[in-house]
């Protein structure tokens, strides 16, 4: 049948909302992943400078939130750093509060700067100090504040692509600008981060899926990981890495953004690795170089990278680097999608 007798019958079909599927399909569903966002690289030095400026813009109060979105320079004006995932750079300034709320979207963050910033979440409240990888569960009331000298500065990273999808973004005002305190600081790391549980199981499951514990200091991340790299060769795909684990089942600690830090010494280089979750790269510690796909890209702590799925990733480490990452992972492996291809060593 000739093109012009088809392209009659598609002409006809367009009145009644419906097109024909064959000529589509293999775009609709191809031989592997074709990830529209583009590898790349925010530097700290670059953004700390813009970021003090905004606050002399306006105040945390009058933002509700002070944040300058990283966004993939494929998706303009649509606030991602990734297809699903949001990142963005917070700023508090000595005295200020981001006021209360809640929403939908679960939200993490990743101190980079500052040493008396807090966080305040469902009736609790944690001093983040740099390196520090806070849970803020969805719909859990928090605020944050700064009762340091300086400024405050962190990596927000947020599941809002995903519940945009599902038109199901929305937030709630505090009446009050901060939320009452009804537990003692480091209350939740004393119950489920010491492995311990309290024998009362309903407690644990306060913030549904999500861990118990919002606070994970780095401190004692850093340390398990400079300990496991004495137990073991690394990894030549992943180095020395440990996942953030909910204590109450051992999975990921948040149910829609999988999280976790990795080791890797000076001088080493990881074998080229893909899978198909998109994920943050934030430095914690180190200099070095991250190869994504055809795009190389030389990181200095606090720096922030955008690693689309289904790239070939490597890094090579000038000197002792930790890296903290955050993707969309967990939701692959719920729905049964996750893949993984490493290159022979």
């Amino acid at each position: 049948m000739s093109q012009e007798v088809r392209q009659e019958f598609y002409d006809r079909l367009s009145p009644y909302s419906m097109t024909p599927l064959w000529e589509v399909l293999s775009g609709l569903v191809p031989p592997e992943p074709r990830p529209k966002a583009v590898p790349y690289l925010w530097k700290y030095a670059d953004v700390r400078p813009l970021l003090l400026e905004s606050g002399a813009l306006l105040t945390a109060e009058e933002a509700e939130r002070r944040v300058l979105v990283l966004e993939n320079p494929s998706y303009p004006g649509e606030t991602r750093t990734t297809a699903s995932l949001y990142a963005g750079i917070q700023l508090i300034l000595p005295g200020e509060v981001a006021p209360a709320h809640r929403h939908t979207p679960s939200a993490l963050r990743f101190l980079l700067e500052g040493e008396q910033g807090f966080t305040a979440v469902g009736g609790e409240r944690t001093i983040m100090r740099a390196g520090d990888f806070i849970i803020t569960p969805a719909w859990a009331w928090h605020d944050h504040g700064n009762e340091g000298d300086g400024p405050v500065v962190w990596l927000d990273g947020l599941d809002i692509p995903m519940l945009g999808f599902y038109e199901s973004v929305f937030m709630e005002g505090h009446n009050d600008q901060r939320q009452g305190i009804a537990r003692p600081e480091g209350d939740s790391l004393a119950r489920f981060g010491e492995g311990l549980m309290p024998i009362d199981g309903d407690e644990a499951h306060r913030y549904g899926q999500n861990s118990p514990i919002f606070n994970y200091p780095y401190e004692r991340t850093r340390e398990a990981l400079v300990t496991a790299a004495k137990g073991e060769d690394p990894d030549p795909h992943l180095a020395t890495t440990l996942r953030y684990s909910n204590p109450v089942d051992g999975g990921w600690a948040m149910p829609t953004m999988s999280t976790w830090m990795t080791r890797i010494k000076g001088g080493q280089e990881t074998t080229p690795i893909r899978s198909t979750d998109s994920m943050v790269m934030a430095v914690a510690e180190g200099e070095g170089s991250v190869t994504i796909g055809d795009a190389t890209f030389s990181f200095t702590p606090k720096d922030v990278v955008a690693v689309p799925g289904w790239q070939w990733r490597s890094i090579q480490a000038s000197s002792d680097c930790f890296l903290f990452f955050f993707s969309d992972r967990v939701v692959h492996e719920k729905l049964g999608f996750f893949r993984e291809e490493r290159q022979a060593v």
